[in-house]
């Protein structure tokens, strides 16, 4: 009851609601945020969905491209921030252009980032794909939708077996890939 009583506390205190640190400030800053994401958002997705709802195809293709996207999106994005900025102005130093350092430089040494961000979709996406199923799509789903309509629990247990060993499996081959690969490109030296 103390934490509730404490939020109380600190919600009915006027010097938490104005300022540059308040609560009317901080409230509007998201609602900026929130409005610029939701309409770049809308004009991916909208025009997306009306096409594939006009052809009455790929649903749930779209619906698990959009889950892989955060991962790759990430993890490429940290990989590229955290490359030594020394190396890259030696590079331009150097009289590299933009694209010979991107490609030369920047993506190589963000490898072992952006690969993380692949293996992280590549598992998610085992994992989620199962609920294809549920919108008529194929894969180790129907296994497990066919065990609840069956009311058969060692069916379900069974598919959600097969897509856990699966998932291992992806990851695995995704370490075993990283093991073989050049030490440049896994980030050690």
């Amino acid at each position: 009851m103390n934490t509730l009583t404490g939020a109380w506390d600190w919600l009915t205190d006027p010097a938490h609601w104005s300022g540059d640190d308040g609560v009317w400030h901080r409230l509007a800053q998201h609602l900026v945020l929130t409005v610029v994401c939701l309409v770049i958002s809308c004009l991916i997705a909208l025009p997306v969905a009306l096409v594939l709802g006009h052809l009455g195809k790929g649903p749930t293709v779209v619906a698990l491209v959009l889950f892989a996207v955060p991962p790759l999106l990430t993890n490429a994005y940290v990989g590229m921030r955290e490359v030594d900025r020394d190396v890259v102005r030696a590079a331009r130093g150097m009289g590299m252009t933009g694209r010979q350092m991107l490609f030369g430089v920047e993506v190589p040494l963000a490898l072992p980032m952006i690969m993380n961000g692949v293996r992280i979709a590549a598992v998610q996406l085992v994992a989620t794909a199962t609920i294809a199923a549920l919108a008529g799509g194929g894969g180790l789903g129907r296994i497990i939708t066919a065990g609840f309509n069956l009311a058969s629990t060692p069916q379900v247990v069974a598919g959600a077996v097969l897509v856990a060993v699966f998932a291992l499996i992806v990851e695995a081959v995704f370490e075993i890939a990283e093991r073989l690969s050049p030490r440049w490109a896994r980030g050690t030296r």
